[in-house]
């Protein structure tokens, strides 16, 4: 096998790759359970995307899709981060229900009392 043949192959192994983790990530997305699944989810296929076109870029020789990478990576971190930010603030104060990044198995586990505050008691 050749340098040419061997580097093809990887290529489309890595193709083949790349796509099964965005069905993964896009079957996480549609399922949940919770915002912040769907949220990593989001991010996973962001990056699957990424890298998708670096090796778009690699196959074909063109230098412009590892712009067009560099550009959807950017603009993956910065929703991820938007969305973060938009669940830690924005979900207190307009939200009053059940935390929305738990899913139903999930229980947020309350802080233990310290013995000196029942011994104040």
């Amino acid at each position: 096998m050749t340098a040419d043949g061997f580097l093809s192959l990887a290529i489309n192994l890595s193709f083949a790759m790349v796509m099964v983790a965005v069905l993964f990530g896009f079957i996480r997305l549609v399922i949940g359970p919770s915002l912040a699944d769907r949220v990593v989810a989001l991010d996973m296929m962001t990056v699957s995307i990424v890298v998708f076109c670096a090796l778009y870029a690699i196959e074909s020789g063109s230098p412009v899709f590892l712009d067009v990478a560099i550009a959807l990576a950017l603009v993956g971190f910065l929703a991820t981060v938007s969305l973060a930010r938009y669940a830690e603030r924005g979900l207190k104060r307009h939200h009053s229900g059940p935390d929305p990044f738990l899913s139903s198995n999930d229980t947020p586990e309350e802080p233990a009392a310290s013995s000196e505050s029942k011994d104040r008691t």
